[in-house]
């Protein structure tokens, strides 16, 4: 830009020393020169309008309007001008030979000026109006007949205004052709300067001339340059438009590129080359080139298909299914992506190669088991006479099934390789899925369901620290454990253990409850806790009645086994991960449930005790025999208790 404004300076540089030293600024007058001059530069200027008056009627833009107007009405009065010149057509000085320049010039300014504006481009339906007022306004000018220093210092504030315009348009937008017009303007603007200060005949007078050449030669330069460059004239002043016909025109090109791409998948490429081209009026080279793009694109598309069924097969995984929804959810992603390709998936099933309908797309006779087998037990990719490539699948270093992928010829080796990666990715999908599985049978049986589905869907549940929620806790231990560890053996100890738990904790999981330790012969359980459960009160009760049933059913036929003895209670608790940074514990911890932990102490073997807050919610379906207060351990304040004898049904209490 520093170069390019030294340039433009010089002749202001050049006209200065011309006006501040007159015996440099030499007379000369030669007719014929001045003739040919002018009228040279009015016919390029003639020509850019003719140009950019056919890119404003394609792209219906009225920038693009005022820019062809505005070099129309300069050729016009310069033609003027030229022919006017004394000697040559006419004889002796005239008025026209010295207004048509000036007046002109501010005509194309006004319009120079008025296509720099963001106008809107509704004006274009009233372009027939605007070319009749902007000749009315330049033969108002060329009648006025106002002084001329006054026209030029006009035509240079309007030119130079639209110079400054058009240089931030071509720092939003760097095309040629907006710097071409830019310079042209600025060239114009100093032009006007040097009308407005020469001296007729003399050297100060023929540097305006020489200006507005290079103004509109530089136009016309640049035009010349780039249809050399692009072998067509439709898109020179396309970059000129306004912001409007730009985004349409990008609009436009995207989605003529878009439906070459989708024709090339439809194998309609000359068809659609061919209408894209006469579309655009581009040349053969340009119709090559965006071919060659579309293809690129097209490719690319293609490609980004391929690695989309690759990861979202690395995703499926993260998720406990099934090897069958996993390859079948793979298979349906794989046969999409690779379009045209037929698709099977075969798995190992009690030492042999299944191929399943639902796990294929495509002709199922379309290749061969038992070169799948083959390929298999070998452990190497292999290609079968349909020429399709068999890919094993390999967990743990054991065959776990193959990838067979074709599509009647031999497989490209780009596809090939990104089959090659989905295999992979498919091995080590079926062996996390089978570890999630593992993983979350193990879990399970460690740990109320209800938290491990928590912690399954959010592992953040995991952390340490938790909340204050109203929960029912449920505390039950045997009453008489320790005589009767006292004269059994460890075995029947646990065995004793093992089937009272196992009914007891299906009591509370039937009613949704989270068993939240075993602690020697107690067993804890929560409600409300960690899913929500507006009727919780109801289903502890239900539970420890459960208990309390299912344990006498078992210890009816063994008279020496303890019993149970459960407590209920209601109240705030804080629940949440309760332990340390390297083991931790779900739990709850606060006063009501100590209040259900005492309450289970002072209950009788096959008893449930339940407390106030929890008789409040479980309301008239409670079966109760009041106790009055009890005074437990640990509490200053006593605990009002009821024996829970049973729960009415609910359209009993209902009614």
């Amino acid at each position: 830009m520093i170069v390019w404004a030294a340039h433009l300076a010089a002749p202001m540089v050049g006209l200065w020393l011309l006006i501040s030293r007159p015996a440099l600024d030499v007379h000369w007058r030669h007719d014929a020169a001045h003739f040919w001059l002018v009228l040279a530069v009015a016919a390029v200027s003639l020509t850019l309008a003719v140009l950019v008056n056919e890119a404003a009627r394609r792209r219906a833009d009225i920038r693009l309007f005022l820019v062809g107007l505005s070099f129309l009405l300069a050729a016009a009065f310069l033609g003027l001008h030229a022919l006017a010149t004394p000697g040559v057509l006419v004889h002796g000085p005239n008025t026209l030979f010295s207004y048509a320049s000036p007046v002109g010039l501010t005509a194309a300014a006004v319009l120079a000026a008025a296509s720099a504006a963001d106008l809107p481009a509704a004006l274009m339906r009233r372009a027939g109006w605007l070319r009749v007022a902007v000749l009315a306004l330049a033969a108002l000018l060329a009648v006025a007949a106002p002084p001329t220093t006054a026209l030029s210092v006009v035509a240079f504030v309007l030119f130079a205004a639209a110079a400054i315009r058009y240089y931030a348009l071509y720092r939003r937008r760097r095309a040629v052709m907006l710097l071409s017009i830019m310079t042209a303007f600025t060239l114009l603007a100093e032009s006007a300067v040097a009308m407005a200060l020469g001296r007729n005949w003399q050297a100060s007078w023929w540097e305006w001339h020489l200006l507005m050449a290079a103004g509109f030669g530089y136009v016309a330069y640049s035009a010349w340059v780039q249809y050399r460059h692009e072998g067509a004239a439709a898109g020179l002043f396309s970059a000129v438009g306004t912001e409007f016909t730009v985004r349409r025109l990008k609009a436009e090109y995207g989605a003529a590129l878009e439906a070459l791409v989708q024709a090339l998948r439809g194998g309609q490429r000359a068809a659609a080359m061919d209408l894209v081209a006469r579309r655009f009026e581009l040349t053969e080279g340009q119709a090559a080139v965006l071919g060659r793009a579309a293809d690129a694109v097209a490719s690319e598309r293609d490609q980004i298909r391929k690695l989309d069924a690759l990861v979202a097969v690395g995703r499926d995984a993260r998720v406990i299914v099934s090897d069958f929804d996993l390859l079948h959810g793979a298979v349906a992603r794989i046969g999409r992506a690779f379009e045209g390709y037929r698709v099977h998936i075969g798995l190992v099933e009690e030492t042999r190669l299944v191929f399943r309908p639902s796990l294929g797309c495509g002709p199922a006779d379309a290749y061969s088991v038992r070169d799948a087998q083959a390929a298999l037990d070998r452990g190497e990719p292999a290609v079968d006479p349909y020429g399709n490539l068999i890919l094993p699948l390999i967990v743990k270093g054991h065959p776990a099934g193959v990838l067979v992928a074709g599509r009647g010829d031999p497989v490209p080796e780009r596809d090939a390789a990104l089959l090659a990666s989905l295999a992979s990715q498919l091995s080590i999908a079926l062996e996390n899925a089978r570890l999630y599985r593992q993983l979350d049978v193990l879990f399970r049986q460690y740990m109320s369901p209800d938290v491990a589905t928590a912690l399954v869907a959010d592992p953040s549940q995991a952390a340490l620290g938790g909340a204050v929620v109203e929960v029912t806790s449920l505390f039950a231990d045997l009453r008489g454990f320790t005589t009767f560890s006292e004269r059994s053996t460890p075995q029947q100890i646990v065995t004793m253990l093992n089937e009272y738990f196992d009914v007891a904790t299906k009591a509370v999981l039937g009613e949704s409850g989270t068993v939240v330790q075993f602690v020697g012969d107690a067993l804890m359980a929560l409600f409300n806790a960690p899913a929500r459960q507006p009727d919780h009160a109801l289903r502890a009760a239900r539970a420890a009645l459960a208990i309390q049933c299912a344990v006498d059913r078992i210890a009816a036929d063994r008279p020496g086994w303890p019993r149970f003895r459960v407590g209920v209670n209601t109240g705030e608790a804080l629940v949440g991960n309760i332990g340390g940074s390297e083991l931790r514990n779900f739990n709850a911890m606060g006063d009501a449930v100590n209040v259900a932990s005492r309450l289970e102490t002072r209950a009788a073997p096959g008893q449930v005790l339940i407390g106030a807050a929890t008789l409040a919610l479980i309301g008239p379906a409670a079966l109760v025999t009041p106790l009055g207060d009890l005074t437990v351990k640990g509490r200053r304040q006593p605990v009002s208790a009821y024996v829970l004898n049973g729960l009415r049904e609910e359209s009993s209490w209902h009614s």
